[in-house]
């Protein structure tokens, strides 16, 4: 497993772990949003925090990608094709 930060925001926790058949990314927005949702359009991750929007793109040809907000900490997991 290889560990790598992935977004330069100051003072963000963001990481990206990569196995054998899948890479899961995780990014905690922190406690005060508890309350954000999530959705996936395309390759890009929306995440919507009162009235603050991020956009995480995919890598190109990501298939089979699940999100899921849960306190504060968005999580990305993307499944190889076999």
């Amino acid at each position: 497993m290889t560990l790598d930060q992935f977004t330069p925001e100051e003072g963000q926790v963001a990481r990206r772990y990569e196995y054998d058949d899948s890479t899961v990314m995780a990014v905690d927005f922190g406690t005060d949003a508890a309350d954000a949702s999530v959705d996936l359009v395309d390759d890009t991750v929306i995440v919507v925090l009162a009235d603050d929007q991020h956009e995480i793109d995919l890598p190109a040809n990501t298939e089979n990608a699940h999100t899921f907000m849960k306190n504060g900490v968005l999580t990305i997991e993307l499944e190889e094709d076999r």
